[in-house]
């Protein structure tokens, strides 16, 4: 018996009135109540907003599978279900050990789409058995069909590889013409449109031939299917309602399959901040959600969610003054009912030196004041701007960790095992298999690749696996990869035993080929565990693919002895977290804004954008970086030339009010030396110079 209204805990208790809005919005009249636009501003709890809506929903009767709910990270898919099941499991007084409804679609764009394509492969001439390509993997199959095409050895010089995939995905996701994209961003390959149409095309058939899908196919599937008349009535009947978070970082193919799902908004929310519209690098546009009100007819509502339960109002209010000069956007402007702190800083040093010794000193004192080592953080523009703070710490012997390094599935050891593990779910699939096979010593690239070859082209791949001739001296290691594969292709290999089959193959290869053996091992571990919590081989290789965890032990070495560690991070790998105190590098221009995002005025905004996120991450203290020069690079050993810098752009002098100011000794500004006229003489140089050549 489902409890009465009298038996529930409210689950809007906890909201402020904006957010019990968004929460509530068309539950009076579900049938006709117009699409959503929630702009929720930075720390103002969009998450329990989106999470209390989910709630609403299901408390009124909706069935959870019916609900749809995406968002970019399987992280925060995973955040969204624990906090839908607290809301409910609390609503609905259930027992400790009863679980509440659960939401059976819920992840991010890439892994619903996966989901969908296996369920109508067939409507799509899609194989069942297909493998989704990582980025790295996607690079090597664009450079072999680049080499095919004998594109590698022109005489005109030819985009590599990874920068062909960057504009073919480009393309994709935005739908821009090639030869605009190549006028705006790639000006060098102009003359080389119809040499790059065809490798693209050779591409698509090497994927297709192996059975193959990248992470853009997934979503020009999707969209696909929701321009089929036929499909589309299914897949929107899948859904009563559809809710899409982060909706700034969508991009226009992403727009198009939201779109899709919802022609005319019924049962759309969208949750996001313009504010916060940062990769246009991966095709996102901003337009996307400036433009979300006027699609449907009538007009999207639109909330916004202002009020910021993370930063002091002396640091919202040196934020919104930087986002009030900006050209576009919603109105917003945050606000906080904490309590009233110290200002944030300007903090002008000398040079990058200067600037790494001040946030050491800094992190030093915070650290000796209690605040932890992990509760601060330092970003920066790009991943270089570090540098010198990197030798400083390392000089001080202050630990860190820096965020933006090797992603878990580029490093070695863990390719090798995700291989085998692709190559025995599509034996079609040749870069699994070219890489598993080279790992038999013995077996070189000239046999992987025929070996591989032959399975891919025969009709019974496993039987041209199991009767190929490897040479003599590979034989006995041969027949061992035979008798794994057999296994972990059988029907009723079990999972995630199968895992555990495969790293037991694999440890004596991994020991045999990496001096650091011990230390990538608990990744393997690492892997085994993830496994677990899957239900089948294919949702693991999918979900692994599409959303990795972020490090492996491949970055760092040892692991850290250190029960505390600093946080380095680019501003965009920022973007979601939170620090109680944060220190911002190279707050000048040509650092920020980049002197390669200046092109035009859109690169600008995104790049005022970039700093707004960045100082919304502080909670309590907030200190921005200005140094006066930079060393040039490329000089003679002590050499001194360099260049000066200039405070950003962004912090205009009526912004720079709502900062104090500290000028450290040696910057211009700052308290100056005495000039030594009434001081005593020291030394007479005059005179021992004379001296020198008698």
């Amino acid at each position: 018996m489902n409890p009465t209204p009298d038996d529930r805990t409210d689950v809007l208790d906890a909201l402020n009135a904006e957010q019990r809005a968004a929460a509530t919005h068309g539950l009076a009249e579900p049938l006709h109540a117009p699409p959503l636009l929630v702009i929720a501003g930075a720390g103002s709890g969009k998450t329990l907003t989106l999470a209390a809506h989910v709630a609403q929903r299901v408390l009124a009767g909706t069935d959870p599978s019916r609900i749809l709910l995406v968002t970019f990270s399987r992280r925060a898919a995973a955040a969204m279900e624990r906090r839908v099941d607290r809301l409910l499991h609390e609503a609905l007084r259930l027992p400790g050990s009863t679980a509440p409804p659960r939401l059976a679609w819920c992840g991010t764009f890439h892994s619903v789409a996966a989901r969908l394509l296996r369920l109508h492969a067939a409507q799509v001439a899609l194989p069942r058995d297909f493998t989704v390509l990582d980025r790295s993997d996607s690079e090597e199959l664009m450079g072999l069909a680049r080499q095919q095409l004998g594109l590698h050895t022109s005489a005109m010089r030819f985009p590599l590889a990874a920068t062909c995939l960057a504009m073919h995905s480009r393309v994709l996701n935005s739908h821009e013409p090639l030869r605009d994209l190549i006028e705006r961003e790639y000006p060098w390959c102009d003359g080389r449109i119809d040499e790059l149409k065809a490798l693209f095309t050779a591409y698509a058939t090497e994927k297709q031939t192996q059975h193959l899908l990248d992470f853009d196919d997934l979503l020009l599937y999707w969209q696909a299917m929701m321009a089929e008349p036929e499909l589309a009535p299914l897949l929107r009947a899948r859904f009563d309602h559809v809710l899409v978070d982060e909706y700034q970082d969508t991009n226009p193919l992403q727009q198009a399959i939201v779109l899709g799902l919802c022609p005319a908004g019924k049962g759309l929310v969208v949750v996001g901040d313009d504010a916060q519209a940062i990769y246009s690098f991966r095709g996102a546009d901003a337009r996307g959600i400036l433009n979300f009100p006027s699609l449907f007819t009538p007009p999207a509502q639109r909330m916004t969610l202002a009020q910021n339960y993370r930063s002091t109002p002396q640091i919202l209010a040196a934020a919104n003054a930087v986002m009030a000069l900006a050209n576009e956007g919603f109105p917003k402007r945050l606000y906080s009912a904490r309590a009233a702190s110290a200002r944030p800083r300007l903090v002008h040093v000398l040079d990058e030196a200067a600037e790494a010794a001040w946030v050491a000193d800094e992190v030093l004192r915070q650290r000796e004041e209690g605040l932890a080592l992990k509760k601060q953080a330092v970003l920066f523009r790009t991943g270089t701007h570090s540098a010198a703070l990197e030798l400083e710490l390392s000089r001080r012997r202050i630990p860190f960790v820096k965020y933006g390094g090797l992603r878990f599935l580029e490093a070695a050891h863990i390719k090798d095992l995700i291989s085998l593990l692709r190559w025995a779910q599509n034996p079609r699939g040749r870069l699994a298999g070219l890489r598993v096979a080279r790992l038999v010593p013995g077996i070189g690239p000239a046999v992987a690749r025929r070996v591989t070859e032959a399975m891919a082209e025969g009709a019974d791949p496993l039987r041209v696996l199991q009767t190929f001739a490897p040479p003599p001296r590979a034989a006995e290691e041969w027949a061992a990869l035979v008798l794994i594969y057999e296994a972990l292709c059988a029907a009723d290999a079990p999972w995630p035993g199968a895992i555990d089959t495969a790293v037991r193959w694999y440890l004596p290869h991994l020991r045999r080929l990496h001096d650091d053996a011990r230390v990538r091992e608990a990744d393997l571990r690492q892997l085994c565990a993830l496994a677990a919590g899957y239900r089948s081989r294919e949702r693991f290789l999918a979900e692994l693919t599409l959303d990795p965890p972020q490090a492996t032990s491949d970055e760092a070495g040892d692991p850290l002895r250190d029960e505390d560690y600093l946080i380095l991070s680019t501003m965009h790998s920022a973007k979601g977290q939170e620090w109680n105190a944060v220190s911002v590098l190279k707050v000048v221009d040509g650092c920020m804004p980049s002197d390669l995002a200046t092109g035009s005025g859109a690169e600008i905004e995104e790049e005022r954008r970039l700093l707004y996120v960045a100082m919304t991450r502080a909670r309590d203290q907030l200190n921005l970086m200005v140094p006066q020069r930079f060393h040039v690079a490329q000089q003679r050993h002590q050499g001194d030339r360099h260049l000066y810098g200039s405070l950003t752009r962004f912090i205009t002098p009526e912004v720079a009010q709502c900062f104090d100011v500290v000028t450290t000794s040696g910057a211009a500004g700052g308290a100056e030396l005495p000039d030594g006229v009434n001081m005593p003489v020291v030394l007479d140089m005059a005179v021992r110079l004379m001296q020198r050549w008698r």
